[in-house]
């Protein structure tokens, strides 16, 4: 089933937690692109510096995925004037979402993958190293699944909020002017991973102008030291935002590489 308007699946249909409106700005949902037989899933969540959803890195990776035989969902996540913890909650909901109605959906429960560009990386990460078991107590079933990913892909990821290698833009929208050191800290993932975090492929190019690659190197050596499998690729040259990477056959090997470690893991 390809993702259209008519198949979105809000993932709070009566409002979600911190919302201030009712736009579709406002309201997190799920674009599926479901592939029959496919009992891995993977859910997108686009670039955009946490103030846009950038639209290369969201319908056309479904495809990408598609055409390797899994399952895939691109999430609108919640961008400014929204902050933290906004678009956490956005894609733990999503993870627990798909993890619910995995049997329905056809896939298995225990192979939901999360993949982000740039700032989505940033949220791939943050959920990579911040999840929680689910609420067995809760009243709707959805909160009462885990959040943990099963496996995460990051795509010349932010992923600290530390001076001088973050990425400046998606730190303000994230955390805003000012930020407390302690929230800094805690949303710098590098300092957040442990043995329990799951097994991440990451790709950079080591000359990217926007988002430095010391991010994707803190992550890999954070993930060597708490001893996660992790895949790390760093191409030469290659501007930031290139999605597929079409252009440029050298760093369009990504895909073809990813695809392989995702087989390898089972997907």
């Amino acid at each position: 089933m390809a993702g259209s308007a008519d198949t979105l699946i809000e993932l709070w249909p009566e409002g979600a937690p911190l919302a201030t409106g009712t736009t579709d700005e406002d309201r997190p949902a799920l674009t599926p692109y479901l592939v029959e037989g496919s009992e891995s899933v993977v859910i997108v969540c686009p670039g955009g510096g946490y103030g846009m959803r950038a639209d290369h890195e969201g319908e056309p990776i479904a495809l990408w995925l598609n055409g390797l035989g899994i399952s895939a969902f691109v999430l609108r996540y919640r961008v400014a004037p929204y902050q933290y913890p906004s678009a956490l909650y956005d894609v733990q909901r999503a993870i627990r979402y798909v993890r619910l109605h995995a049997e329905a959906l056809g896939v298995n429960a225990g192979k939901i993958g999360i993949l982000g560009f740039s700032a989505g990386g940033h949220l791939v990460s943050t959920a990579g190293t911040h999840y929680d078991a689910g609420n067995p107590e809760a009243e709707d079933p959805i909160e009462r699944m885990s959040c943990r990913p099963d496996l995460a892909i990051l795509c010349y990821p932010v992923i600290t909020m530390q001076s001088p290698v973050t990425h400046e833009g998606s730190r303000l929208n994230l955390l805003g002017a000012n930020p407390p050191a302690e929230l800094v800290e805690l949303l710098s993932n590098e300092l957040q991973v442990t043995p329990d975090t799951p097994p991440t492929f990451l790709w950079h190019t080591s000359d990217d102008a926007a988002v430095p690659v010391e991010n994707s190197l803190l992550f890999a050596m954070a993930l060597r030291r708490a001893g996660v499998p992790f895949d790390l690729h760093v191409y030469e040259q290659g501007a930031h935002g290139m999605g597929l990477a079409e252009a440029d056959p050298h760093v369009a090997n990504w895909t073809t590489v990813c695809g392989l470690w995702l087989k390898r893991n089972g997907y």
